[in-house]
């Protein structure tokens, strides 16, 4: 059971982690200026979130994703 043959690793590299980060910041600043009624603020919070997305993709093309040649996992 203990055999981890084919685990993606679960995202847990600077790669995913950078990505989710600058995606909850993106989503509550969003709420919060939707709540406040800043549209302008609510789009651009939108365009955060697409950046996460792209930091997130082009770290892990660096190397910083799992199984990259500059991730280091760590022990559980």
């Amino acid at each position: 059971m203990s055999d981890h043959i084919g685990d993606p690793g679960h995202g847990h590299s600077p790669a995913a982690w950078t990505a989710v980060v600058i995606m909850l910041v993106a989503v509550t600043f969003g709420t919060l200026f939707f709540f406040l009624e800043m549209p302008v603020l609510v789009w651009a919070s939108a365009a955060l979130l697409v950046v996460g997305i792209v930091v997130g993709w082009v770290m892990a093309r660096v190397g910083y994703g799992v199984g990259g040649s500059k991730y280091t996992p760590k022990a559980h």
